[in-house]
């Protein structure tokens, strides 16, 4: 008897329908089993709606783990199961209402479920909600980052809810202000949007622009007199605002007027229709004017099918009896007003910051023409030397600063070594090339820009030599990585503010030494007045040798700042020296005040020419040698001149 109650029991579970036997979840999966093994953008909707009406509170680990391609199928029955470890002999199935591992199965006997990047994007949407309410700051974080990126009505209220509920204040205020934003795109009262579009006026980052401009968008209409359920953004002139061939090919799209035919095709249509010598009851050889032909056309047009041929006055009338205008796709006026004011004052800032995001690429782009000069500016003016060798000890302190680093794999210490050390090498160098070179060609000018510019040749190729012709990197410690970020117009690196840094130390540190040294002072009376100075005690050979080495030196340091934003390769100084000279001879020859000047003017100008012309760097560098030169013509002694010897030369 107990058997027979036995079997009876089992085969009463058996007729259960599959629901009975499972857990919430997989009843859900099984009634939409199909759509789960097939999904796709538009049917895994009702699945996902079956599943947030449940209430589980397991289905974001359900969601999850389909979107992370680890829920798969058994094929024998079609129940889901979670598989965690696809790669493991024999494989887990986990069930997916409990968690608990409920068996193994072999690879064969299961099939993985792939939903592509449409199905987990909608489930990544579906996510955010659960996700807003995690107890991570971080997953809240990355909900709301989802939503940044793809902003859905369905957020709108998850995201209204989890303000309220929110303990952290940098995440709650970030939840606010995405709140308004969805505010603007998704609520339906209008003065909650009008209220959360004035909140942000004045605000130039990108998501608030990107909410505000799709409210701005219009469409051109045309009707006989302006709905009053349109929301009117401009009348349009036609003629001006719209072509005359455009706005009556409107009336046509809109089926107000009859299309327009070509005369060649009415020509066409009258050749045709000829019989017995005649079109439309004309005799054809009447046919010799274009009045002629309109009249018999339109007889044409009585007697057959031929669509009518529609004169200039006929399209003027029709265009006269219609208005063409643009409005809103954004119905409610209120809105659109806002967002106006809104936009008009964005852009009033965006200007202002583009400005000053300008002005502080100049800054940087002055700081590094200042650097490069400065050396060029005190060897032009106390030696009266054309060096065009000078790019080439900018070459070598870049290059000095990359073996430093080969040799001291800190970055932070390898750059405070390299600073002193460029000078060194650089200064050095420079010894050797006024001793060997310079001191020989005094007072012949060509003759000593001959000699630098094959000096310039042979140290180029002499660094191929050594280094190669691919670029070396100078790597810039980690604190000079990125940027400094006001918002997302005013903006520039750290590297660049480094180099302004380094330049405003030096622009210090030299006016020290000149005005405050007997070197200086020895330096300023050679300067001023050789002969004079020579028959003080000072040894001008001496102060040449001196200068020229200080020159040189600093260029070295110039190479080892240029060198951390650039490539290090044997043409680095020959892309300064042109701009170099300029700024010497701009801004006034042998003055550090002068070459400052110079160095602002130039970085200034080629910033806004670049502004101006972003996609043609070269044309930009064209338009400053033209103004250079224009200036040169009628300041040919600089901004600031200089007294003495550099100045009656």
């Amino acid at each position: 008897m107990l058997r027979i109650l036995t079997v009876m029991v089992m085969l009463v579970i058996a007729t259960l329908p599959v629901a009975a036997q499972t857990g919430q979840l997989q009843t859900i999966l099984q009634e939409n089993s199909k759509d789960v093994e097939r999904a796709s953008r538009k049917t895994i909707s009702a699945v996902l709606d079956a599943l947030l009406a449940s209430g589980n509170e397991n289905v974001p680990v359900l969601l999850e783990n389909w979107q992370n391609k680890q829920l798969w199928m058994r094929k024998a029955d079609g129940l889901f199961f979670y598989v965690l470890k696809p790669g493991a002999k024999p494989i887990e199935l986990i069930n997916i209402d409990t968690g608990a591992v409920e068996g193994t199965a072999e690879k064969s006997d299961l099939k993985e479920l792939r939903p592509n990047s449409g199905v987990r994007s909608v489930m990544a949407a579906v996510l955010v909600q659960f996700q807003l309410k995690s107890s991570d700051p971080m997953t809240r974080l990355g909900a709301l980052s989802a939503i940044e990126r793809s902003a859905e009505e369905s957020h709108f209220t998850a995201l209204r809810a989890a303000v309220a509920n929110e303990t952290d204040d940098a995440i709650r205020a970030k939840m606010q202000r995405l709140e308004r934003l969805l505010t603007i795109q998704f609520d339906k009262q209008s003065t909650a949007r009008v209220e959360a579009i004035e909140s942000f006026a004045g605000d130039t980052s990108l998501d608030v622009r990107a909410v505000l401009n799709p409210i701005l968008i219009t469409r051109t209409k045309v009707a006989e007199s302006i709905p009053e359920t349109d929301n009117l953004a401009k009348r349009l002139s036609v003629g001006d605002d719209i072509a005359y061939a455009d706005a009556y090919q409107m009336l046509v799209d809109s089926e107000r007027a009859p299309a327009r035919i070509s005369k060649q095709a009415r020509d066409a249509a009258l050749v045709e229709n000829i019989s017995n010598g005649q079109v439309g009851g004309f005799e054809v050889a009447s046919l010799n004017t274009e009045a002629a032909r309109i009249k018999a056309y339109q007889a044409l047009v009585a007697e057959s099918d031929v669509p009518p041929f529609i004169t200039n006055e006929a399209v003027q009338a029709a265009i006269d009896n219609h208005v063409f205008y643009d409005a809103y796709i954004e119905p409610e006026a209120t809105v659109t007003d806002a967002a106006r004011k809104a936009v008009r004052a964005i852009n009033l800032s965006v200007s202002a910051y583009q400005i000053a995001d300008l002005g502080l690429d100049a800054v940087s782009l002055a700081s590094i023409y200042f650097l490069a000069a400065i050396g060029l500016a005190i060897t032009f003016g106390v030696m009266g030397v054309i060096n065009m060798a000078h790019g080439e000890f900018i070459m070598i302190g870049a290059y000095t600063g990359y073996v430093v680093q080969q040799i001291i794999p800190d970055y932070t210490i390898s750059i405070i070594v390299a600073l002193p050390l460029a000078f060194i090498v650089a200064f050095g160098a420079g010894v050797v090339l006024e001793r060997l070179v310079i001191r020989h060609l005094m007072h012949r000018p060509l003759e000593t820009l001959l000699a630098t510019f094959g000096i310039s040749i042979a140290l180029q190729q002499l660094a191929k030599n050594i280094f190669g012709t691919q670029a070396r990197p100078l790597t810039s410690p980690d604190w000079l990585d990125g940027a400094w970020i006001y918002n997302d117009i005013v903006s520039i690196s750290y590297i660049r503010i480094a180099i302004f840094i380094l330049a405003l130390l030096f622009l210090v540190l030299l006016l020290f030494i000149l005005n405050r040294t007997r070197l200086g002072l020895e330096v300023r009376a050679v300067t001023q007045n050789p002969r004079m100075a020579s028959s003080m005690g000072i040894n001008p050979d001496k102060i040449n040798m001196l200068t020229f080495g200080l020159g040189s030196g600093i260029a070295g340091i110039a190479g080892v700042a240029i060198g951390l934003f650039g490539q290090v390769t044997s043409e680095l100084g020959s892309s300064y020296i042109v701009q170099s000279f300029m700024t010497v001879v701009v801004g006034g020859v042998g003055n550090i005040w002068g070459t400052l000047a110079g160095a602002s003017m130039i970085g200034s100008l080629q910033k806004v020419i670049e502004f101006f012309n972003p996609s043609n760097t070269l044309a930009a560098q064209t338009y400053m040698i033209i103004f250079i030169i224009i200036f040169i013509q009628f300041r040919p002694k600089g901004i600031i001149a200089l007294k003495g010897r550099a100045a009656g030369d």
